[in-house]
């Protein structure tokens, strides 16, 4: 009899218990994580998408530019054609064409301040979305870095890297906290233009 009992296989060493929450806070932790990288992935694609939208604008208000800068040198031209004229029907027309010359620059002024509009929004709509998306960025490497940690703690059954990983998982949920429901309500985003054109190429 005591030589079976001797024989008999040991019983298996009990687990610590802060090993069960060790794997409920990954859990949590990589839900975070997951959160985080969808939402930080969607203001990536916004700030892509608004970058892009800005430059377009940019360039279309520098082809404005050049319609301008074209007609005011035909007006030019036109002026001094006007002052070598020798008939009232020859100034008559040289007045009619710098008149028409003179309403088109003043539209291509009208529209460019608009394309500006436009332009300065979609460049503050980028701006505000990459740097809300930073801290998206932020949240999901301390949460990673916290989900790390807890799985090197299991395997080496070595609470203090488990503790570590909850201070770096804290540090990464503030920040996911504050690039959630905070980041909009501390830094409002930009204002809309309310000129009709700019509504239309919002929808």
């Amino acid at each position: 009899m005591t030589e079976a009992k001797k024989d008999a296989p040991s019983a298996a060493p009990a687990p610590d218990a802060w090993t069960k929450w060790v794997a409920l806070s990954t859990t949590i932790l990589a839900v975070c994580a997951a959160f985080a990288t969808l939402k930080g992935g969607s203001f990536s694609t916004k700030t892509q998408l608004a970058t892009v939208t800005a430059s377009n604008k940019w360039a279309y208000y520098q082809a404005k530019s050049l319609k301008e800068t074209a007609r005011d040198t035909e007006s030019t031209i036109i002026k001094v054609i006007e002052t070598a004229a020798n008939t009232p029907e020859a100034k008559a027309a040289a007045r009619q064409a710098i008149d028409k010359a003179d309403s088109e620059i003043k539209r291509y002024k009208a529209e460019k301040a608009e394309i500006m509009k436009d332009a300065q929004y979609y460049d503050a709509e980028a701006a505000y979305s990459q740097s809300r998306g930073g801290n998206f960025g932020l949240a999901i490497m301390f949460l990673q870095i916290a989900i790390m940690l807890s799985a090197i703690a299991a395997l080496m059954k070595k609470k203090v890297f488990w503790i570590i990983g909850l201070c770096a998982g804290a540090i990464g949920v503030g920040y996911l906290t504050y690039a959630w429901p905070l980041y909009e309500k501390i830094n409002p985003p930009v204002v809309v233009p309310t000129h009709p054109d700019a509504a239309k190429s919002l929808k």
